[in-house]
């Protein structure tokens, strides 16, 4: 009688804490490529030189870009062990160095109007000993950044047009 009465008590939460470990639902492409993507009322130079701009005050080295094809490519710096991190890290042959990656596509839609998409790619490598390093690109896809890096595109398109 005892078991079961404990079986009843700990079932609900046995239950609970299998629906907490579910992997959460994938994004659709449609889903992904709506929020990396907007719409601006801008001529593609201006979109364009703003993007280039914005990811240059974000501390991105720009790797490739072309007006032509509307196509940017950058990344962050690379982040990584150094100082008194670096010397224990070495003690046990194994480093970890990461940036991010981020590319532009500025389409102009219309006379006045441009679509940026966005697509930002964590790339970490882990350096092993005797040579051996392992790569791994996850993209982000966190909504909230892409957000946050459009407003900063939206204001320096702003900027822009307001001094022509």
């Amino acid at each position: 009688m005892k078991h079961s009465f404990a079986v009843l008590l700990f079932l609900p939460l046995l239950i609970s804490g299998c629906a907490f470990d579910s992997p959460p639902a994938q994004k659709t492409s449609l889903e992904i490529q709506a929020f990396q993507s907007k719409q601006f009322e801008a001529d593609k130079k201006t979109a364009f030189n703003s993007t280039m701009s914005v990811f240059q005050d974000l501390g991105y080295v720009v790797n490739s870009a072309s007006l032509e094809t509307g196509f940017i490519s950058a990344e962050s710096p690379l982040r990584g062990a150094n100082g008194l991190q670096a010397f224990f890290e070495n003690i046990s042959n194994m480093r970890s160095e990461g940036k991010t990656a981020v590319t532009a596509f500025v389409e102009e839609i219309g006379p006045r109007s441009t679509k940026v998409r966005l697509n930002f790619v964590q790339r970490d490598k882990t350096l092993r000993e005797y040579g051996q390093q392992s790569n791994r690109e996850n993209p982000i896809l966190d909504p909230k950044i892409y957000e946050s890096a459009f407003n900063k595109i939206g204001d320096a398109i702003f900027i822009r047009t307001s001094q022509k």
